[in-house]
């Protein structure tokens, strides 16, 4: 049985008193890679900044490697999880490598400065997400890209046994994202523990442990990817046709929509703003 590291119990989460999900209750074991999914403005993001203590609970608990998150210190919390925000930006001139060293501000007293084996490990942070070359070069003149993958390599640098990564795949090409998954799965490996964000579900149900499937204000599904993928149950969450199926050549699961029942009415609105008519000539 898996060390116990996170439990969430009648987790109801929001911000300014408006409540996003009711009654959510799960454990994450170390070692497990948890992917989050459920269509836009379902709570990922909602949940995942509570569990790592930026949103308050609204009512129910959440503990971290045993401790109640009310009861960690700023600096304890950040020894434990790490956590890539959405869309993080930077609005001063720091280069990439003043922020991938930033990670390592948890394990030094206000006065020190970074040590040699501090720039170490952020350089080797660097190399793992590609971005050594962007070293010295300001945050604000790089890429979205780029700059995730900088923020990404802060995250790595904090060296914690719990990351939190809200949708870190975001701005990074198809190589980068299949590649940010895997590395997710090595850490697993060596023990840490990773719950992410994902809306890439053919790569989550390829390198999660577990799904949970937010929606409709609550937990709708929590299992491994082939039970939580399903036609019926992405159907009712995303409120579209969905439909799932293994791939003949790389028997992956692959995850698609169906064209919805209003496509003869879409159809007929896209004669108009094309100016065509139902015979496909130019409207006069």
């Amino acid at each position: 049985m898996l060390e116990e590291i996170i439990r969430v119990e009648k987790l109801y989460a929001g911000y300014h008193g408006k409540v996003i999900l009711e009654d959510v209750s799960f454990s994450v074991g170390a070692g497990e890679i948890i992917g989050l999914i459920g269509p836009n403005g379902a709570g990922k993001s909602t949940l995942l900044k509570t569990l790592r203590g930026i949103l308050p609970p609204l009512a129910g608990q959440v503990t971290l490697m045993g401790l109640p998150i009310q009861l960690l210190s700023p600096r304890d919390f950040a020894q434990r999880a790490a956590y890539l925000r959405q869309g993080g930006d930077i609005v001063f001139d720091y280069t990439a490598l003043d922020v991938v060293l930033a990670g390592r501000y948890p394990y030094l007293s206000w006065w020190q400065q970074e040590t040699e084996s501090d720039r170490a490990i952020a350089a080797a942070c660097m190399a793992y997400t590609g971005v050594s070359e962007l070293a010295d070069k300001p945050l604000h003149a790089m890429s979205g890209g780029q700059r995730q993958r900088v923020l990404l390599a802060k995250v790595l640098a904090q060296q914690t046994p719990v990351l939190f990564l809200d949708e870190p795949a975001t701005g990074l090409d198809v190589i980068y994202q299949e590649e940010i998954f895997r590395f997710c799965r090595e850490l697993c490996a060596a023990g840490k523990t990773v719950l992410l964000v994902a809306h890439e579900l053919s790569l989550a149900a390829r390198f999660c442990s577990r799904l949970l499937l937010i929606g409709g204000g609550g937990l709708l599904a929590d299992g491994r990817p082939q039970d939580v993928l399903t036609d019926a149950l992405l159907t009712h969450a995303y409120g579209a046709p969905v439909r799932v199926a293994e791939n003949p050549l790389t028997h992956h699961m692959e995850v698609y929509t169906e064209a919805d029942e209003n496509r003869a009415e879409k159809e007929a609105l896209l004669r108009v703003i094309l100016g065509t008519s139902a015979e496909g000539e130019t409207a006069q």
